[in-house]
């Protein structure tokens, strides 16, 4: 069974940093796609980054220069490296993996089969 843990969530101010972790198990990291998603006040889900069987990065134009993915294969665990956040930043941060291999990851949330249930990010002015 496949299960998804996100931890690292909180309030931080605005400029700050925050690192989220996605510990993934019953799977490997290595053989799906990855990605980190995140929902808005009001808004739909939408991609922060994805990244792929063999670690190539893909950053949604929001978070591109600010927001990096490491991935520790020997803990299994995905991590979303968060810097000069913004309030718009606010959101519910979620993890989510692939159901199979893709040669070239799909960026569309709906393209995920397996979901954490998320961690609370609030960013202050």
């Amino acid at each position: 069974q496949v299960k998804l843990d996100e931890s690292g969530g909180g309030s931080v101010q605005a400029g700050g940093s925050l690192t989220l972790s996605c510990a993934a198990s019953g799977y490997k990291l290595t053989n799906y796609c990855t990605g980190w998603f995140r929902q808005r006040p009001g808004g739909e889900r939408e991609e922060v980054a994805v990244t792929d069987a063999l670690g190539n990065m893909n950053y949604a134009d929001a978070v591109k220069g600010r927001f990096t993915v490491t991935t520790d294969n020997d803990k299994n665990t995905v991590y979303l490296h968060m810097h000069a956040v913004d309030v718009e930043d606010t959101a519910i941060y979620i993890c989510a993996a692939s159901a199979r291999f893709f040669i070239t990851c799909p960026t569309a949330p709906h393209a995920f089969f397996h979901w954490g249930k998320g961690t609370q990010v609030t960013v202050s002015s």
